[in-house]
C-alpha cells in the first residue's frame, strides 16, 4: 500500500523516537520533531491508526505496528541508499545529502530501490555511519561507542555521527575527521570533558559536546 509524503515522514520520526523512548512516543514530542502543533500530530495518529500502523495508548503514547515499522525501516532504508548514490556517484558531500534524500526516499517503486541496492553493491552503511536496512528490515549492527566515553591514550576509528547537521559535518571536516579516520585521545579534562585529540599527525582540541557525537569502534 502507498502511503501520503506526510504520512512516511510520521512513521520515520515514530520509528527514530521510539528507539529513545521508555514505553511510548509522547504526542508532544512526535509534534517537536515533526515541528507541528500537538492538535495536527492527534489527527495523523488517527488516521494512521486507522490504517493499522500505529496503536495509541492514553498516557502511553504512540507505538508503531509490525506494519508500520516494516514500512519505516523500508523508507530509511530507501533515504540511506540514495544518501550512498549521492555520495559514491554524485560525488556530493556528506553534508549535503540529507535534504536530496529526504525528497528521493518517497519514491515508491520498489524495483528501482532493488536495482539501486545491486547497483551500489548492496552496502550496509550510508556515509554518516549509518546502517542501512536490508529489503526485510534487518539491520547490521556493529559494536561502537561514543568518542567521549574513551580516556586518555585510547583509540578509536570514526564509524558514525550521532549528529548529522550540515554545520556539524562541516565541522567535522575542518578537523579532518570523517568515517573512516582514526582518533586517539591525547587528553581529556576532567573539568569539562573537553578533549585533545590526535588525527593523523595533527592535534586538535574538541569539546565535550563533539565528543558525544562522534561514534567509534576502539581498537
Amino acid at each position: 500500500m502507498k502511503y501520503s509524503l506526510s504520512e512516511e515522514n510520521y512513521l520515520k520520526a515514530i520509528y527514530h523516537l521510539e528507539k529513545i523512548a521508555a514505553t511510548g512516543v509522547a504526542t508532544n514530542a512526535i509534534a517537536e520533531q515533526m515541528e507541528t502543533k500537538p492538535s495536527s500530530v492527534t489527527d495523523m495518529i488517527k488516521r494512521l491508526s486507522d490504517k493499522e500502523l500505529v496503536n495509541y495508548v492514553k498516557y502511553q503514547g504512540v507505538t508503531l505496528t509490525e506494519n508500520g515499522k516494516k514500512t519505516a525501516l523500508t523508507i530509511i532504508r530507501k533515504h540511506r541508499l540514495w544518501e550512498v548514490f549521492l555520495v559514491d556517484k554524485l560525488n556530493f558531500h556528506w553534508d549535503e545529502v540529507h535534504e536530496i534524500a529526504e525528497q528521493l526516499e518517497h519514491i515508491h517503486s520498489e524495483e528501482l530501490i532493488t536495482r539501486l541496492d545491486k547497483f551500489l553493491g548492496e552496502p550496509d552503511f550510508d556515509p554518516h555511519g549509518d546502517p542501512i536496512p536490508d529489503k526485510d528490515g534487518n539491520i547490521k549492527r556493529t559494536e561502537k561507542k561514543l568518542l567521549s566515553d574513551l580516556d586518555k591514550n585510547q583509540g578509536g576509528v570514526c564509524v558514525g555521527v550521532k549528529e548529522s547537521s550540515p554545520e556539524f559535518l562541516q565541522y567535522l571536516d575542518k578537523k579532518k575527521i570523517t568515517i573512516g579516520t582514526k582518533i586517539k585521545v591525547l587528553g581529556k579534562e576532567f573539568f569539562d570533558g573537553s578533549m585533545v585529540i590526535l588525527v593523523g599527525k595533527d592535534q586538535y582540541f574538541i569539546s565535550k559536546k563533539t565528543a558525544e557525537n562522534l561514534y567509534v569502534q576502539t581498537n
